[in-house]
Parts: structure tokens; sequence; C-alpha cells
């Protein structure tokens, strides 16, 4: 049994500063190599640790000992310490938010995107920017279920259809037997112009066309 006195804080550094490697006991408590019990919390500080335990185990040993020597103790740089902490603070500062977003998500069954979490967000009196609940929804993986609906503008039919005739024929014996027409678009001095003709399909001549600046129905009409 070790009867000295016990030494104050810190104290379990100053092998550490001579270079000296610390050593076992039998059930498994750290000393340095005088004998000096270092903390049982260090124990955490192995080679399997992560950087970010080892961060949490140097956090809540700081107040105690040296940074440095806890620091070295754990084979942790001082850049990757304050990084790390930095992230926990992150993360806490985001913490209620992370439920918020959480909870409107789950509560449509995962059927909104970010944009419209943060206008529910908005709407419960909470300012928020789109973007940092976008990232948030990626950092805990939730993504929306419904997939974007692709533009279409046919719209079914509108009015009285007219009989097919042409039935994808688009060539012609002679003359005069087959005309169709239709409406293009063309952009010209950066304006739209629409043109409208009537084209035989026997040799493709146009037999009469018509101009407009927008697409109306006196432009068929007049053509």
């Amino acid at each position: 049994m070790d009867v000295r006195a016990a030494d104050p804080p810190g104290a379990a550094s100053f092998a550490e500063r001579r270079g000296e490697e610390p050593r076992r006991t039998a059930v498994g408590t750290e000393l340095s190599a005088h004998g000096e019990r270092l903390p049982k919390k260090t124990r955490g500080l192995n080679a399997q640790a992560t950087s970010a335990q080892k961060a949490q185990v140097v956090q809540a040993l700081r107040p105690l000992y040296p940074l440095d020597d806890v620091l070295k103790l754990s084979g942790l740089s001082r850049s990757t310490f304050y990084y790390r902490q930095r992230m926990s603070q992150l993360a806490d500062r985001h913490a209620a938010l992370k439920d918020r977003i959480k909870a409107i998500f789950e509560a449509h069954k995962g059927c909104y995107g970010y944009r419209r979490v943060t206008a529910a967000i908005r709407q419960l009196g909470q300012t928020v920017n789109h973007k940092t609940v976008q990232r948030l929804m990626v950092e805990m993986g939730l993504k929306s279920l419904v997939r974007p609906k692709k533009y279409r503008s046919y719209k079914g039919d509108v009015g009285r259809t007219a009989p097919d005739l042409v039935k994808r024929q688009f060539t012609a014996q002679a003359a005069n037997q087959k005309w169709v027409t239709d409406v293009t678009e063309f952009k010209v001095a950066g304006e739209k112009l629409y043109l409208s003709p009537v084209m035989d399909l026997y040799n493709g001549e146009i037999i009469a066309y018509e101009t407009t600046t927008r697409p109306v129905f006196k432009l068929v009409e007049s053509m």
C-alpha cells in the first residue's frame, strides 16, 4: 500500500514533463515512472479511442490538470482538440433546431423537403435560413420521399378535336391533295416571332403564310 501523502492536482504530469512513460499496475491503474497516480479518466485515452472521445476526456480533465499534460497523454494535438470543441459547440447550438426539423419531417411522413420544412418552422415564429435547414437535414439523413414532377404542357383535350385525315402519311401523289399547317416560334433580334404557313405535301411548296409577334388566333385566320 502506498502511504505517501497525496500529491496535489497536476502532480501526475511531472513524469511526462521529464519525458518518462507511465506504467501500469496489476489492476490497470496508470502510474507515472515515479509511482504518482494518474487520473482514472485517462484509462479511456487508449489507441482505440476516437479523436472525438479523447477530446471529451481532455475537456473533462482540463479544470483539474494542465492542458498540455493531458493533451500529451491523450496523443491529441492542440489544433485537433479545439477543432473537436468547435464541432461540439456547433452541434449543441443547433440541437433544438434539429429536434424541430425532425419532428416536422416525421409529422408529414417524410414528404417535406427542406423548403417546406423551413416554411413550417417560420410559421412557428422562428427565423431560420433555408440553407441551414438543408445542411442539417443532410447531416441527419432526412430526404423527402416525393419526387419532383416533370413539366408536361399537354392538358388533355380542349375544345373540338379535328379528324385526323392525314394519318401520318406525309406524302402526296399530286399537287393540292394534302395541305398541312403548324405554328412555329422563332427568335429574331432577341424577340419572339411566330410563323403560320400552309405547305403542300406534294413538293413542299408554301402556299401561304403569316407572321406575328404573338400566338393569337388572328395569325391562323389571316394565313
